[in-house]
């Protein structure tokens, strides 16, 4: 495993994290809540965004307008059915969520949920780098490389490891303002 594939495969991590905090909730509207929403269209379960237009025309409205209009009453089940917690409203052509302001107690939940979702991305990177350092020891006893080179790539292999994990307790702290943030 090269060092060029180990920091992109951190990379990808840190990036899945990012994705994973953006469904979080915070006080404010964001189509990201939506993203991982999956509706039952036609015999098919069909992410949410590629069935409608999703805007915020303010901080505390969702506005999902489908682009076929059959479409609105398995819209409105699928968010009914999600974790998002939002109850949503059909005016005919239009399905609106109104973001109520988060208490103090749910504004907590989301903390851990994020500091869990911040652990998960973690426990990637250190699988990334468990594995690459598996790699570099096969390529050891088998002499392929050198002890020092092998050396060399595992304490690379952890700079990286620590890097990329400073970033997602970056992203975490971020998150954590944001909920906080009333």
């Amino acid at each position: 495993m090269k060092l060029s594939e180990v920091e992109s495969h951190m990379s990808k991590a840190v990036e899945a994290t990012q994705r994973s905090f953006n469904t979080i909730r915070t006080g404010r509207a964001n189509a990201a809540l939506l993203d991982r929403v999956m509706v039952e269209y036609y015999g098919s379960p069909t992410p949410l965004k590629s069935l409608a237009n999703i805007s915020t025309p303010d901080a505390s409205t969702i506005a999902i307008q489908p682009y076929d209009r059959s479409s609105l009453a398995a819209i409105e089940k699928a968010i009914s059915m999600s974790d998002i917690g939002l109850t949503p409203n059909n005016d005919g052509s239009i399905v609106r969520l109104n973001i109520p302001p988060l208490t103090s107690d749910r504004r907590n939940e989301f903390v851990k949920l994020a500091g869990k979702y911040a652990e998960e991305g973690r426990v990637a990177i250190r699988n990334i780098r468990r594995d690459a350092i598996d790699s570099i020891r096969k390529q050891e006893k088998n002499s392929d490389i050198s002890e020092d080179e092998s050396r060399d790539l595992q304490d690379r292999i952890q700079k990286l490891t620590d890097k990329y994990t400073a970033k997602v307790d970056e992203l975490l702290a971020a998150k954590e303002e944001d909920i906080k943030t009333v």
